[in-house]
């Protein structure tokens, strides 16, 4: 070949369109809430099954670490773990929220929507009823 020639180019070969797999996620399920004692709960259920933390994350297949971090009461599990925990424990730490909670909720006028600052002095105020303001 000589200087200067150019090569024949190869043709193109069409590359395969690759679907993503969609991630299953956790269902949010707000009409359940934990158990306020859910770390020592955790704790009786995993000692009455003579299981130490690493038996049990193995089990799980979670950290032991994980696993001493609830039950110390420094973590908060998640859904997946909550469900995790209650099969292999055989123990229940979703709850029904209470009706009282439910319908405490945030105080609405007939005439506006919930804003911003109605959930701050909630917040502060304790669930006290927030003043009404001025519409702008």
């Amino acid at each position: 070949m000589e200087f200067g020639q150019r090569t024949p180019k190869k043709p193109l070969t069409p590359v395969p369109f690759v679907k993503k797999k969609k991630i299953a996620q956790a269902k949010v399920d707000i009409t359940q809430e934990i158990v306020e004692d859910y770390d020592s709960k955790i704790r009786q259920a995993r000692e009455k099954l003579g299981l130490s933390h690493e038996e049990l994350g193995k089990k799980i297949n979670e950290k032991a670490s994980v696993l001493s971090k609830l039950e110390t009461g420094k973590m908060t599990p998640n859904n997946i773990l909550v469900t995790k925990l209650e099969h292999a424990l055989k123990i229940e730490l979703l709850v029904p929220i209470e009706e009282e909670k439910i319908s405490q909720g945030f105080p609405k006028s007939p005439n506006r929507e919930t804003t911003l600052g109605d959930l701050i002095q909630l917040n502060k105020k304790g669930g006290e009823e927030p003043t009404e303001r001025k519409q702008s």
